[in-house]
């Protein structure tokens, strides 16, 4: 009976990979040592946290504490979702919690939390109020997960990473923002409608800050590898790229009462799956730049490969004048966001090191 128990199994654990176009978890495990199964904690659970909490659920490879200040939400949520697992088939342990004490040891921690963007405020307005909840949030991680992959998912998301790192103390390895993933992935999705084409076959890359200075390398996109500039009319092009550069924005508009958390969840989820698996997935992620790209000290999205530990290495694409103007102009904005939390920095953390030391972008 054990044995068809472990048969059963495996052939769950392998479907479960499948589905989602990932590598059998269980053939990476072992790499842990006596550890049979990743810790993920999953900071915010409000509509992106909880649906992230679900979608790394399903992956059956890692148990979730699911954290949040309001008490009973996240262990509402939790036990929700827990309770899915018979159906859904995965056995993925979901906790909820208003402390950090059950999150101690995670492998990666997600930082959602933050207030959300109304209809007409930009995410600049949001800086002050997330940076301290993030500082708050990356002491605590720090603390009780000192070796722990920390992905920023809150807004503003490149100045929100910064905060992250000066306040953990973890290397530019260990702290990368989730950006450029959902950026391309609206920008590809518009591609497809325009042509009547799969999603998967649009190759693209979305480089710069979360927002409005986000850089869309259209001399770099294919679709089936085919040029896309071939394919799409200049103006056109021109109208798809303003769009994805506005893609949160128009769904803040159309929801009146809140911001996307569907396809800002599975960008989370993929990212995760890069670090945790292991795969060396080169993604567009918000990462600190030590000089790559003409850019020191600020975190910018940029090509970066993902594995055990996060951070493998940033990839330099060559980039024509225009979209290495864009990409500075980009970072320049982060810089202003930064500048700002720097001259009050004694209201986010009291303690926390200054952000724009040494920081170039040119």
């Amino acid at each position: 009976m054990a044995a068809i128990r472990a048969m059963l199994a495996a052939e769950t654990r392998a479907a479960t990979a499948a589905s989602y176009n990932v590598p059998d978890p269980c053939n990476h495990v072992q790499t842990k040592g006596d550890k049979v199964r990743f810790k993920i904690t999953v900071v915010g659970a409000g509509n992106v946290g909880a649906t992230l909490t679900q979608r790394l659920a399903e992956r059956n490879y890692a148990d979730i504490v699911l954290v949040d200040i309001v008490e009973g939400l996240p262990q509402g949520k939790a036990l929700d979702l827990l309770q899915a697992g018979p159906i859904l088939g995965h056995d993925s342990v979901v906790t909820g919690s208003n402390g950090y004490e059950e999150t101690a040891a995670s492998d990666v921690v997600l930082i959602t939390s933050g207030v959300a963007r109304k209809p007409g405020m930009s995410r600049d307005d949001l800086v002050m109020t997330n940076a301290k909840i993030v500082a708050s949030v990356a002491r605590q991680v720090a603390e009780h997960s000192p070796d722990a992959v920390i992905v920023v998912v809150s807004n503003p998301l490149d100045a929100m990473a910064q905060v992250a790192k000066a306040v953990s103390g973890f290397p530019r390895e260990r702290v990368i923002g989730m950006a450029g993933v959902l950026d391309t992935a609206r920008f590809r999705t518009f591609i497809a409608q325009e042509l009547d084409a799969s999603v998967v076959d649009v190759a693209a890359y979305v480089l710069g800050g979360h927002g409005d200075t986000m850089v869309p390398l259209t001399s770099l996109t294919t679709v089936a590898g085919v040029p896309v500039e071939q394919l799409i009319s200049k103006e056109r092009l021109d109208a798809i790229v303003q769009r994805a550069r506005d893609g949160g924005a128009e769904i803040v508009g159309l929801l009146k009462t809140g911001s996307a958390y569907y396809a800002p969840s599975a960008a989370a989820a993929q990212m995760t799956d890069a670090i945790l698996l292991d795969t060396h997935q080169v993604l567009p992620c918000a990462v600190y730049l030590e000089g790559e790209y003409g850019i020191n000290g600020l975190y910018t999205g940029v090509p970066a490969r993902l594995g055990a530990g996060g951070l493998l290495g940033v990839v330099e694409v060559a980039l024509s004048d225009s979209d290495r103007e864009a990409l500075h102009r980009s970072a320049s904005s982060v810089q202003q966001l930064v500048d700002i939390m720097d001259a009050r920095r004694e209201d986010i953390d009291a303690s926390m090191p200054p952000l724009s030391a040494a920081t170039t972008a040119g």
